[in-house]
């Protein structure tokens, strides 16, 4: 099994399609009421205008070897931060801000830690 995609509600299309275009993602499709990017590895995730939204607990990730040189290059184009790169206790370098409609993104770096962590555990009840 894959994953396919994530789908983020916003409550503005337009705000959130230009912010998502300056962290650098290809826009592949555009409707008042969708749009979906694609990842430089092919995955992708997409934007659901929800202009009822009242809060977002979510959190999107997306990953950069280059962490800290995208994080400026991100500052450069006024796009502002939570928190910049740093060490986490979980082995990845990590970054934080939010989207247009309050959800959570982090940016990080997690190289080989984040599928193989000291701490993994393999379990499947098929």
């Amino acid at each position: 099994m894959n994953l396919n995609q994530v789908t983020l509600s916003v409550r503005n299309m337009d705000q959130a399609t230009l912010f998502y275009r300056q962290l650098g993602f290809l826009q592949i499709v555009d409707t008042p009421h969708y749009a979906r990017f694609e990842c430089p590895n092919g995955a992708t995730f997409s934007l659901s205008l929800d202009k009822n939204m009242q809060t977002n607990g979510t959190t999107i990730y997306f990953e950069h070897e280059q962490l800290d040189e995208w994080v400026a290059e991100l500052q450069s184009k006024d796009i502002t931060f939570d928190s910049l790169p740093e060490d986490k206790r979980y082995l990845w370098r990590e970054a934080q801000l939010h989207d247009p409609s309050g959800n959570n993104i982090k940016l990080y770096w997690a190289g080989n830690n984040r599928l193989n962590p000291p701490w993994r555990v393999e379990r499947c009840d098929s």
